[in-house]
C-alpha cells in the first residue's frame, strides 16, 4: 500500500501540535502522524530519490501548508509550534475535518506572503500547483516537474525569509552584504564592509566599487518582521546618503516598502530598494545561505539512432 498523499497528513500534524502547544521537535510530529495514520513498517521504509523517508518529506509538505495557512510556525530550525490563530483553528473545527477543508488547506494557501501587510498590494508570486497531482491529470511530465520545482522554490523561500527574520541585526547586516557581493559588487568580499551600529547615522555597510574606495555604495538593511518600512525611513536613509556626499544607496529590508515609500525613492535619484520577496529570490538565485542539487531527466537522443547522419 503507498504512503498516503501529502494532504492527508495535514490533520494529523495539526491535532499533534495542538495537543503540545508548546511546540514539537519535527521528527516527533512525523512520528505522530505516521501513527496516526496507521503506517505499517514497509511504509515507514518507502523513501523519495532523495533518500529522506517518504512519510517525512509528506509531513513535512503537510507542515509546510499550515505554515502558509498562518496556523503553524517554525521557531527556530526543526521544532514546528501552532501559532495562536493555529491552537483557535484545531478549537473551532472538530475532527475529522470535512474532505473539503483540508483540500483547501492543501491548495488555497501556495501563493507565498513575504511580509507584505498591504491588503491592496498584489502577492508576491503567482498560485502554484501542490506538489501531488492526481492521477491522469491533463498535464505532461514536464509540466509536473515544472510545478514541482517551483513549489520547492517557493517553499525554501519562506523557509529562507523566516530564517532571515530570526538571524540577529548584526548577522542579517553580513548577510546583506554576502548577498550584495554573490551579485557582483566589489571585487572582493573584503570591499564590502559593515559599519552599522550605534550612531550609524542609517549607514548598516559601504561597498567600494573600485580598489581606491572613490566611489563607493552606502547600504541601508532593516530586519523588520511585521512593519513595513514607510517614507520617513527613506527620507532618513537619503538624508543619511547626503551627509555622506553619497550618490548611490541600497535600502534592504525583510518586510515591505509602503507605496509612499516606494513613491519617495521614485522621485530621487540612486536609491534601489529590496523587499523581502526579492532578497531572498536574489539568495536563491546566486545560492547564499542555500545550497541546490542537479537532477537528471533523461532525454533521447535522436541524433544518435539517425543512420543518414
Amino acid at each position: 500500500m503507498p504512503v498516503p498523499t501529502f494532504d492527508q497528513f495535514i490533520e494529523p500534524i495539526l491535532r499533534h501540535l495542538a495537543a503540545h502547544p508548546e511546540g514539537v521537535p519535527a521528527h516527533a510530529a512525523h512520528e505522530a502522524a505516521a501513527g496516526a495514520l496507521g503506517l505499517s513498517a514497509e511504509q515507514r521504509q518507502e523513501q523519495i530519490g532523495s533518500g529522506q523517508a517518504t512519510y517525512k518529506n509528506r509531513s513535512g509538505w503537510a507542515h509546510d501548508r499550515l505554515k502558509r495557512a498562518g496556523l503553524s510556525t517554525s521557531p527556530r530550525r526543526g521544532y514546528w509550534k501552532l501559532t495562536d490563530a493555529g491552537i483557535a483553528y484545531a478549537r473551532e473545527h472538530a475532527s475529522p475535518l470535512p474532505a473539503k477543508e483540508v483540500e483547501r488547506l492543501a491548495t488555497a494557501n501556495v501563493a507565498l506572503r513575504l511580509g507584505n501587510n498591504d491588503p491592496q498590494s498584489k502577492p508576491a508570486m503567482p498560485d502554484i500547483a501542490p506538489p501531488s497531482i492526481p492521477p491522469g491529470a491533463p498535464v505532461s511530465p514536464e509540466e509536473r516537474l515544472e510545478q514541482a520545482l517551483q513549489e520547492l522554490r517557493d517553499s525554501a523561500a519562506a523557509d529562507l525569509l523566516e530564517s532571515l527574520k530570526r538571524a540577529s541585526p548584526l548577522h542579517f547586516e553580513n548577510i546583506v552584504l554576502d548577498v550584495l557581493h554573490a551579485l557582483g559588487y566589489g571585487a572582493s568580499r573584503d570591499d564590502l564592509q559593515r559599519v552599522g551600529g550605534s550612531g550609524d547615522g542609517g549607514i548598516d555597510g559601504v561597498i567600494s566599487l573600485d580598489k581606491l574606495g572613490l566611489e563607493k555604495v552606502y547600504v541601508q538593511a532593516k530586519r523588520w518582521k511585521e512593519n513595513t518600512v514607510g517614507r520617513p525611513d527613506l527620507q532618513a536613509f537619503y538624508g543619511a546618503l547626503a551627509g555622506q556626499r553619497a550618490k548611490r544607496g541600497v535600502f534592504i529590508t525583510t518586510s515591505s516598502f509602503t507605496p509612499q515609500a516606494q513613491d519617495f525613492a521614485k522621485s530621487v535619484e540612486g536609491i534601489v530598494l529590496v523587499d523581502g520577496a526579492r532578497l531572498v529570490h536574489l539568495m536563491i538565485e546566486h545560492e547564499v545561505g542555500v545550497s541546490s542539487r542537479i537532477i537528471k531527466v533523461p532525454k533521447l537522443d535522436s541524433d544518435y539512432f539517425d543512420e543518414d547522419s
